[in-house]
Order: C-alpha cells, then structure tokens, then sequence
C-alpha cells in the first residue's frame, strides 16, 4: 500500500517527520509528494574530511526489525548530482543510500554507504525518466535496487552494516552543489515481507 494516501497535504500522521524541513513541500492530487531540495543540500561525509554535510530535506519514518521499502522517483535535473533517493539512518555517521542522481550529464542510478565516512558507488545509466528504487533489510545485510518499470529489477549494492533494530527510513531529495531542484515521489510503500536472499527481489 502506497503510504502517501494517508497523508493529508501539510499534516504529517503520527510517526513520521522531517530532518531539514524544506521551505517548499506539498503533496499533489495524486497524493505524490513533491519537494523542492534547497541549494547545496547533501548527506556526505568526504573521506578526505573536505565535505561533510548533512543537510538535505529527510522525510523519514521509524521501522524496527527486516523491511522493505520502494518508490518512484522523478527529479528537474539540472546542475551535477541532483538527486531523489531513498535512504536509512542509523545516526549522523551511520547510514545509506540509493539514488536516482544527474551524474556525468546522464540521469544514473547511485548509492553511497556511510560508516564514519561515506563511499560512492556508480551503478550506471537510467534510460527511464522515473525510476523505482527499492531499499531490503534483513538484519544487518541490505540490498538496493532500481528498476525502469516495477517488475524486471537490478541489484546495485548488497551490503552489511552493524546498525540497531530501529532505523529512520525515507525519502530525501538533493543538491549538492546546484541551487537547487525539484523531486517527486510519486508514492512510498512499506513492507514487513523480505525475500531469503535479499539480493534477488523477483
């Protein structure tokens, strides 16, 4: 089920709520939600220490235990590495995520995972122009995915990572070093379900 549906334009329900706020958010007719990501908004800290930020907008929710969680995602890309994403957060140094980014001119799918210092991983092109991006926990192990069309999906990361039961879990929207962009979530799903090998979500 599409959790958006249960939200009511401004009025957040019980449970879930903003890390940077943005100046302009809505929910649209179609109860997708859409953002405007202020100038030079990013989660990354730099291996090399030169960048560390943590300020883009994070509406995020609080799930215990195994999840999956999918969207579909739309970004205005217009400057390098704006970007809509999925992203779990176990605390300001430990966390991840998938993103449907403006790399390199391309509209490409990337992930980053964050323990103390973040890495970044190109997974490639996206011939859609709004792609699903799907995020699977099964206890310290997770899997990101991203597919053209909610069916036929690929595996860009699987990975562990030693984090709590309790994760904030969300959606985020970027720009790191543009002045800014606008990202549509076009629905957010939530599920308890996780496949035996989170790597194949088929």
């Amino acid at each position: 089920m599409n959790v958006f549906e249960g939200f009511n334009d401004k009025v957040l329900p019980q449970g879930w709520g903003w890390i940077n706020e943005p100046t302009v958010w809505s929910f649209n007719e179609f109860k997708a939600l859409q953002v405007s990501a202020p100038s030079q908004a990013d989660f990354f800290r730099d291996p090399s220490g030169a960048v560390i930020k943590s300020s883009a907008p994070f509406l995020h929710t609080t799930l215990q235990g195994d999840f999956t969680i999918w969207t579909r995602v739309r970004v205005d890309m217009k400057q390098p590495y704006d970007s809509g994403c999925l992203m779990v957060v176990a605390d300001d140094t430990h966390w991840a995520k998938v993103c449907f980014e403006y790399f390199e001119n391309t509209p490409s799918i990337l992930s980053v995972v964050t323990r103390d210092t973040s890495d970044d991983c190109i997974s490639g092109a996206m011939d859609a122009s709004n792609p699903y991006l799907r995020v699977t926990r099964a206890g310290n192990c997770f899997a990101f995915h991203y597919s053209s069309d909610g069916q036929h999906w690929k595996l860009a990361r699987y990975f562990g990572m030693n984090v709590p039961s309790q994760l904030k879990v969300g959606v985020v929207a970027q720009s790191p070093v543009g002045e800014g962009c606008n990202v549509t979530f076009d629905a957010l799903t939530i599920t308890n379900h996780v496949f035996e090998d989170i790597r194949n979500v088929e």
